[in-house]
């Protein structure tokens, strides 16, 4: 999801394929799958936190407020694997440097409609244990007032309110820390630790695999790309779609009614499926239920079976689950060698709202 030249998408895709797949976001027109740079040179100085719809877990905070403190200000959002695969450091840093005067600012910013409802987001944070300030920047106020591009991204600012490093997507976290280390020490800070805070979350936000052949894939048709259905899409009006009897590496396709908007593919009538074939450790899918927010059964396949021991988090051995708040899913994680495989998901009630598959 990077504001970018959608003739450069495809070519940026593969080169983040041959990076194992660490990737930063970008805002509409966004790309995901994107490697951004670790750049470690200034920036200016920090601009205002103006604009927030609302300010969780504090009340306002002002850039003025937070000189003489060192500052991560951290650009994310829910939904997005990237902000959640990098989010155990971030809440390690916090906690690590609070007395040594380090402040983290989580900064909000939705790349979907149902990531600017408040009480979607006050749930995240409660979920993930985020204790710190987070903005919720619905406007984009404070990422066009930052000039970012990215999801995630993460801003260094010392004791004096300058910018003095910034890195976009995953890793890089050794050299982020110790940049923080020097910022506090900088400031004053006394008995800064020099040891570095370690990742040992197995979840959902556990590192991603090694292997990882396939790119973030969008099902609303702005974004949409591979998909393998026979019939065309019927943009915002319902349709009725099948699914080819085989598909090709990172193709995909619905099967069954529904109704595809620039942002996402509802099913109109149960049941419903989507089909991906993949090649990646983990699959995951952005999904939430419909209006009325009744809960969403599903069954989910792998080579046309149970997943059993490759079941992810939010789904049984069996296949099957359901869907209750507007989040991403962890669908499938493979515990044997990664090949191709063929994933699907019938969705056993209507409403399903379907926005975008990531890989890890």
């Amino acid at each position: 999801m990077l504001r970018r030249v959608l003739v450069a998408v495809a070519a940026v895709e593969l080169i983040a394929l041959a990076v194992g797949g660490w990737a930063t976001h970008g805002r509409h027109a966004q790309d995901r799958n994107i490697p951004g740079p670790a750049v470690s040179r200034g920036g200016g100085d920090m601009p205002p936190l103006d604009g927030a719809v609302a300010w969780l877990n504090s009340g306002p905070v002002s850039s003025a407020s937070l000189r003489g403190k060192v500052v991560l200000v951290d650009i994310w959002t829910y939904s997005c694997i990237n902000s959640l695969r990098q989010l155990p450091y971030i809440q390690g840093w916090a906690a690590k440097y609070k007395d040594a005067g380090l402040v983290v600012i989580g900064v909000h910013t939705p790349e979907f409609t149902f990531e600017k409802d408040q009480a979607n987001v006050e749930r995240a944070l409660s979920e993930l244990r985020v204790v710190y300030p987070v903005p919720m920047d619905n406007n984009y106020r404070i990422w066009e007032a930052f000039s970012n591009e990215y999801w995630p991204a993460d801003y260094l600012v010392d004791a004096k309110g300058r910018i003095r490093y910034h890195h976009f997507g995953e890793g890089e976290y050794a050299e982020t820390e110790r940049t923080i280390q020097q910022l506090l020490k900088e400031s004053g800070a006394a008995g800064v630790s020099t040891s570095l805070v370690s990742d040992t979350a197995t979840g959902i936000e556990a590192p991603p695999g090694a292997d990882v052949q396939t790119p973030e894939s969008y099902v609303g048709y702005r974004r949409g790309a591979r998909f393998a259905s026979p019939e065309p899409v019927s943009q915002d009006s319902p349709g009725r779609y099948t699914v080819p009897s085989s598909l090709s590496l990172n193709a995909w396709g619905l099967r069954g009614a529904w109704n595809v908007s620039a942002e996402r593919g509802q099913l109109e009538a149960a049941p419903g499926a989507i089909v991906f074939r993949f090649h990646a450790r983990d699959l995951h899918l952005v999904v939430g239920p419909g209006k009325d927010g009744k809960p969403v059964r599903f069954r989910v396949r792998l080579d046309g079976a149970a997943p059993g021991a490759d079941a992810g988090g939010d789904v049984a051995p069996d296949g099957t689950g359901a869907v209750r708040e507007p989040r991403l899913y962890q669908f499938i994680r493979q515990k044997g060698p990664v090949r191709d495989r063929t994933f699907e998901i019938e969705f056993l009630d209507p409403g399903i709202q379907a926005y975008s598959f990531t890989f890890g």
